[in-house]
């Protein structure tokens, strides 16, 4: 292990604390959040460029998991992930199907899929080739996923999966040199859903205005509020805003790496090796409990990124900026030292008009999709 030593309608409105949360109240937004995204980016840029000319070539992490499209940089679909697994790795995933949307036939395919997967309502459906939850709905009938199919672009996959109701969420990042006989969890991220707490007065949308965080909530027109905003909450009444936890509709991120322990790294090194050459990336979870989820037990995967998914723990309010861009360019380091081992052993890099290719698609197609929910 010496290389790693050296590096609502829909959802249910009211949900009580639980153990998996430290703290029901909303911390501010942390120093990281705080910065403009164009200036987030310059470091991160900045130390792409310097390991692009110290490793020879800007594309090369798109080596580092050679049976995804461009490594799982970007542009690559959710079910590549699901076809390299093997049958240990798929038990551990939710169940799901996927279709291609094709007009008038879409629902009943749909529902046919479903039937054979063993799904029933209530869902969760997303596009196959999606980014920070867009497009991402949870459906309870068939009449919401006919509303779904006719909103999404034609020709186009969707991913329908069943709905893990736990509310704790975790992305758990490994990675395995590819010279080394055992990966390592590198990080855990610990997402809370965006939510408000009542105070038998205030509606949902004023409780929302006064949350810097979930101001974010449906400002890119990509995102309804899972709840009335004119609804007052009791007291201490938790109101849940969101399907998703991103940041995007003010999701909270927390650094979970005290989550990690042998057991835990266990159960996740035997899901990656049962993976094709996957060496490095994040696995999104739900989980019952983190007593469970520290025992490796307990949990369920809803997807995996590949490369380019981003060491999001760093987010973390309580994290200065100093710590949080410590975090993020040591994924990178890592990410180019892996994908220069597997360059070393025969994978060629995606050329970077065809990563400028997928990127763009990929923006193309999110405005596309339903708004998420």
């Amino acid at each position: 292990m010496k290389f790693f030593k050296t590096l609502a309608a829909d959802l249910p409105a009211f949900c009580a604390p639980t153990a998996e949360h430290e703290d029901i109240r909303r911390p501010p937004v942390g120093q990281l959040e705080r910065l403009p995204k164009w200036m987030n980016l310059i470091p991160m840029i900045a130390q792409w460029l310097y390991l692009s000319l110290r490793y020879g070539g800007i594309t090369i992490p798109s080596c580092a998991n050679p049976a995804i499209t461009s490594g799982g940089l970007v542009g690559e679909g959710k079910l590549e992930y699901f076809n390299t697994m093997g049958p240990h790795a798929r038990s551990m995933t939710a169940d799901f199907t996927s279709l291609r949307v094709d007009g008038s036939a879409s629902l009943h395919q749909a529902l046919m899929n479903m039937l054979h997967a063993g799904l029933s309502f209530p869902v969760v459906v997303k596009p196959d080739i999606g980014w920070c939850g867009f497009g991402v709905r949870l459906i309870q009938d068939s009449a919401g996923l006919e509303r779904y199919l006719k909103a999404f672009p034609r020709d186009q996959t969707i991913v329908i999966q069943r709905f893990i109701p736990y509310e704790g969420e975790a992305g758990i990042f490994y990675a395995r040199h590819p010279d080394e006989p055992q990966g390592r969890l590198i990080g855990i991220l610990m997402r809370t859903f965006p939510r408000v707490i009542g105070d038998g007065k205030s509606t949902v949308g004023e409780l929302m205005d006064r949350d810097q965080r979930l101001q974010r909530l449906g400002r890119d027109g990509l995102h309804e509020c899972t709840h009335d905003r004119a609804y007052i909450p009791a007291m201490g009444e938790m109101v849940r805003l969101a399907t998703i936890g991103s940041t995007r509709v003010g999701g909270l991120y927390r650094d979970g790496a005290a989550s990690i322990t042998p057991a835990l790294t266990d159960a996740v090194e035997r899901i990656a090796r049962d993976m094709t050459d996957f060496h490095i990336g994040r696995l999104d979870v739900r989980f019952e409990s983190i007593d469970r989820l520290r025992n490796g037990e307990a949990f369920s995967i809803m997807e995996v990124n590949g490369s380019g998914s981003e060491a999001v723990h760093a987010w973390d309010p309580k994290l200065s900026l100093r710590e949080s861009y410590s975090i993020v360019f040591a994924k990178q380091r890592l990410l180019f030292k892996i994908a220069s081992a597997m360059r070393k052993r025969g994978c060629r890099p995606i050329g970077l008009i065809g990563l400028a290719r997928l990127y763009l698609h990929q923006q193309k197609l999110i405005r596309l999709y339903p708004p998420s929910n």
